[in-house]
């Protein structure tokens, strides 16, 4: 597994996918950032980061996905691997909040985007960009986010998390191709945050409404039984989760 380690950069996603073009890559080459100024989460948010303190990193994947239909198995397989990650060190009250946010005691502590191309051959290549919240104090405006310093008072050596997270990937990448998608997706439902309790979701219009989360499709869909009794599937596009 080759590492880029860079000072600073606007994105490791952006870098990434740029140098995959214009150079021959191994599978999961690793680029690795102290300063990332313009991260991207889901919905096209933004990232910010305290420069120093935290891991912004993407992961080049190839020769995985066989079929555009197994996009989401990815986006499992990294969640899944987040939380073993984290469950191996030590943090507490752990879940997946859809589609790929890790929680500990209900603070967001890390994001993942993954963004797919195929090639002209019909390759799959996966750009995986993730950020961890480690030793992070202040997240001003963001109640809903934490850090492994604000879970556990104490510092964290970030290679340390890096080096527990890469090696499993690692391990669940090889788990994948030789024995299917099974294991990450029964992990993945059953980390689920808020399955099947009363929750408040929003849609686009900004209505709220009650439901229980079911599960999640193949394709990445929520499934949420509604007050009515009726289930409806929902994109992320689609709908939010209040909490």
């Amino acid at each position: 597994m080759h590492i880029i380690k860079l000072n600073a950069i606007d994105s490791t996603n952006s870098y990434l996918k740029q140098l995959s073009v214009q150079h021959y890559l191994e599978n999961l080459t690793v680029v690795l950032a102290e300063n990332q100024t313009a991260g991207r989460g889901q919905r096209g948010a933004e990232w910010h980061v305290e420069p120093g303190k935290n891991l912004t990193f993407s992961v080049l994947v190839k020769n995985v996905l066989r079929d555009f239909e197994e996009v989401f198995n990815l986006n499992v397989i990294v969640a899944v691997t987040l939380h073993q990650a984290f469950y191996n060190l030590k943090l507490t009250n752990l879940a997946i909040k859809w589609p790929n946010d890790i929680l500990s005691e209900k603070k967001k502590i890390a994001g993942i985007l993954i963004e797919n191309q195929i090639k002209s051959d019909g390759e799959i290549v996966s750009i995986i960009g993730i950020g961890i919240n480690v030793n992070q104090s202040n997240f001003e405006n963001l109640p809903q986010a934490s850090s492994f310093f604000n879970l556990t008072q104490k510092e964290w050596d970030t290679e340390l998390i890096l080096t527990t997270f890469l090696k499993l990937f690692q391990h669940n990448i090889n788990k994948y191709n030789s024995e299917g998608a099974h294991f990450f997706w029964d992990y993945y439902q059953k980390a689920l945050f808020r399955k099947n309790i009363p929750s408040v979701f929003e849609n686009l219009n900004g209505v709220k409404f009650m439901g229980k989360i079911i599960r999640v499709t193949p394709l990445g869909l929520l499934e949420v039984e509604l007050e009515n009794d009726t289930f409806e599937l929902f994109s992320i596009k689609d709908v939010k989760l209040l909490y």
